[in-house]
C-alpha cells in the first residue's frame, strides 16, 4: 500500500468512526426530550370559587370552636380568599357578594365586612336580614373606636348602625354614651328618650337619661367617669369601677347618683370606709333618699360587727318580714356565728324562738342579747317570759 492510499483509507474509516458517534448521541439524547407539554390550567369559574368558599366556611364553622374564627385560621383564611375570587369574577353578583360579606362577618374582619355589605346592600338594599347583620359589623367598629378613645368617630359608626336597623337598642345606648362623655347632653338625652321607647324594660337606660338630664351641672370629666365605671363593672372589674366613681364624685361633688354607686360596689367590695363616705356623702346632698339613710345605717352598724354579719341579718329580717319565720331564724342565728358579740342579732333570734313557742331557745338568745347590751328591756322582759315558758 503506498503512502497515498494509506491516506485515503485514514479518512474513510475518520468519516464512519464520527458518523456512529453521532448516531450514538443522537439515540441517547431521544428518551430525555420530552414528546409532548402539559397543557395550561384551565381557571376556575365565579361559581367553582363560590362553591370553594361555602364548602371550607361550612367545615371551618363545623370543625373550630366559636373561639378561633379568625381570618387567619385555616379554613376560614381559603374560604375568604376563595369568597374575593368569586366576587373579583363577577363583582354584581349578590350572591357572591353576600358569602363574601358573611365570611368576613363571622370571622370578625369588621372592616372588611363592612365594605362587603356595602356592596351587597347597594344591589339589594332591602334585604333586612342582611341589614342587621351589616348593622351588627357597625356596631362592633363602633365599640371599637369608642374603647381606643375614638369619639370623634365612633358615633359616625353608631349612627349608620341605626340607619340599617333603626330597632337596635345596643346602637342607640352607645351612641348616648359617646354623646354623654363628649358633652353632648342635649343629643344623649334625645338618644336615650329613644332608647328607652326602644326597650322600656331597661332599668339602666332611664337611669343614664336622668343622668344625661343632670349632666350639665356636673360636667364632662365627671360623667365621662361615671359612663367608663359602668364599662367597668360590665366587665367585671368592680374595683376598677369604684375607683372611677371615686373620679366622679371627686370632680363633681354633688353628683349623688356617683355616690350611690360608690357606696354599692364598697358594700360588695366590702371596702366599708368607701361605703361609708359615700353614703354620709349622699345623704347629706338634696335629693337624699330613704335607701341613702338606710345604707348608710347598714355600713356604721357593720363597723361594729362587720359586713357579712349584717348582710346576714338584713336578709333574715327581710324573710321575716315576708312571713319567713323558719328562713329568718336561720339568717339571725347565722348573724350571731358570723359576729358572737352582734346583740340585735341575737335578741331577734330569740324573739322567732319565743314566738314559736321554743322557750329554751328563746331563753338563751335573750340572755346573749341582754349580757351583751344590759340596756336592752326588750330582750330583759321576753327573756323573764321565756325563763317562764310563758
Amino acid at each position: 500500500m503506498n503512502r497515498t492510499t494509506f491516506r485515503m483509507a485514514a479518512l474513510v474509516s475518520l468519516a464512519l468512526l464520527t458518523a456512529q458517534t453521532a448516531a450514538a448521541q443522537t439515540t441517547d439524547a431521544q428518551p430525555a426530550a420530552p414528546t409532548t407539554q402539559a397543557a395550561p390550567a384551565t381557571p376556575m369559574s365565579a361559581a367553582q370559587y363560590a362553591q370553594q368558599a361555602t364548602d371550607l366556611a361550612a367545615q371551618a364553622r363545623t370543625k373550630l370552636p366559636r373561639a378561633d374564627w379568625n381570618v387567619d385560621r385555616t379554613p376560614w383564611k381559603q374560604a375568604a380568599a376563595a369568597a374575593d375570587q368569586a366576587v373579583n369574577a363577577e363583582p354584581n353578583n349578590p350572591d357572591y357578594l353576600l358569602l363574601r360579606a358573611t365570611i368576613y362577618t363571622d370571622v370578625g374582619f369588621w372592616k372588611q365586612a363592612e365594605r362587603s355589605w356595602d356592596a351587597y346592600l347597594a344591589i339589594k338594599p332591602n334585604d333586612n336580614a342582611a341589614r342587621t347583620k351589616a348593622a351588627t359589623v357597625q356596631y362592633n367598629i363602633g365599640y371599637a373606636a369608642y374603647v381606643r378613645g375614638d369619639l370623634v368617630s365612633a358615633p359616625l359608626f353608631f349612627q349608620k348602625c341605626s340607619q340599617l336597623q333603626p330597632d337596635n337598642v345596643a346602637c342607640v345606648i352607645w351612641n348616648a354614651r359617646v354623646a354623654l362623655e363628649g358633652g353632648n347632653y342635649n343629643d344623649a338625652t334625645r338618644l336615650y328618650q329613644q332608647a328607652a321607647q326602644l326597650a322600656p324594660n331597661d332599668k339602666t337606660v332611664p337611669y343614664f337619661l336622668q343622668v344625661s338630664q343632670n349632666a350639665g351641672k356636673y360636667g364632662p370629666a365627671a360623667t365621662t367617669a361615671f359612663s367608663r365605671a359602668y364599662e367597668a363593672i360590665d366587665k367585671g372589674d368592680k374595683a376598677g369601677a369604684l375607683k372611677l366613681y371615686q373620679q366622679a364624685t371627686a370632680a363633681a361633688p354633688n353628683f349623688i347618683e356617683a355616690w350611690r354607686e360608690q357606696g354599692r360596689l364598697g358594700l360588695e367590695l366590702g371596702n366599708l370606709p368607701a361605703a361609708t363616705a359615700a353614703y354620709t356623702a349622699a345623704t347629706q346632698l338634696p335629693g337624699a333618699s330613704a335607701a341613702d339613710r338606710y345604707n348608710l345605717s347598714v355600713v356604721q352598724e357593720a363597723q361594729g360587727v362587720g359586713l357579712p354579719a349584717v348582710q346576714a341579718f338584713r336578709a333574715a329580717y327581710t324573710k321575716y318580714a315576708s312571713g319567713d319565720k323558719a328562713g329568718a331564724e336561720t339568717g339571725f342565728i347565722q348573724a350571731t356565728q358570723l359576729s358572737p358579740s352582734y346583740a340585735k342579732a341575737w335578741a331577734w333570734a330569740g324573739r322567732v324562738a319565743y314566738e314559736n313557742k321554743d322557750y329554751p331557745a328563746a331563753a338563751s338568745a335573750y340572755g346573749q342579747a341582754v349580757s351583751l347590751d344590759p340596756n336592752d328591756k326588750s330582750s330583759a322582759y321576753y327573756l323573764k317570759l321565756a325563763q317562764q315558758g310563758k
